[in-house]
């Protein structure tokens, strides 16, 4: 297989957000006095749309609940959380080795955009890739699904000569949805049994194995 395009997940593939993610998501439940046990984890909530994450860890199905912990939660994210955050070793190597080889990088983050552009400038990232792309502020994009076909429309990209790499299913269903291939990263927030179930084509247990994936090492 030849790729000319590399689409990256952000949290859990390029850079860990744990501590700002889950710190904020604890901060917009106690704002609506429903606070999460502190010794549970709140990993599995890393990666998937937070407003569909936000009705589950409220149990409820009004739609106007999840949309206010959303709002909560960026107070705190848009201020702080974002950069509570730290890239994985090795992911500024490999992006520099394959972005030399003439790949066309892109971020295509289920984040916000405006968000997901502040923690690749941050961590000196955001020269990598021609474009970050990300889901809209009112909710638009936010299924990987939906954001992958809009790049791939934006960027004219031939699915078959494009690469999504990503840490959750959401990320592998997303790409097969638009015929474009995905492999599954293991050093994220999903394990290597979901990623295999989602359909990956193959798993990458670190960062320079998709050097190796790609021919490039």
């Amino acid at each position: 297989m030849i790729f000319s395009n590399l689409l990256f997940d952000l949290d859990g593939t390029l850079t860990d957000p744990k501590v700002g993610i889950t710190e904020s998501i604890r901060y917009a439940l106690a704002k609506m006095e429903r606070p999460y046990p502190p010794d549970a984890s709140l990993d599995w909530c890393i990666g998937p749309p937070l407003q569909e994450t936000f009705a589950t860890l409220l149990q409820t199905t009004d739609p106007q609940l999840p949309i206010e912990a959303l709002r909560l939660f960026r107070e705190r994210f848009g201020t702080i959380g974002l950069f509570e955050n730290t890239p994985y070793p090795a992911i500024p190597q490999v992006l520099q080795t394959v972005q030399a080889a003439g790949l066309r990088l892109f971020i295509a983050t289920s984040k916000p955009a405006v968000f997901a552009r502040q923690i690749a400038e941050h961590f000196d990232l955001a020269h990598y890739f021609l474009v970050v792309y990300g889901s809209e502020m009112d909710g638009r994009l936010t299924h990987k699904n939906e954001l992958i076909h809009h790049i791939l429309q934006q960027e004219a990209l031939d699915p078959a000569q494009t690469l999504m790499i990503g840490d959750r299913e959401h990320d592998v269903l997303g790409a097969k949805a638009n015929n474009v291939t995905a492999v599954g990263v293991t050093w994220g927030y999903g394990s290597a049994a979901e990623l295999t179930a989602a359909g990956a084509h193959t798993l990458l247990h670190h960062p320079a194995d998709l050097l190796t994936f790609l021919d490039l090492a």
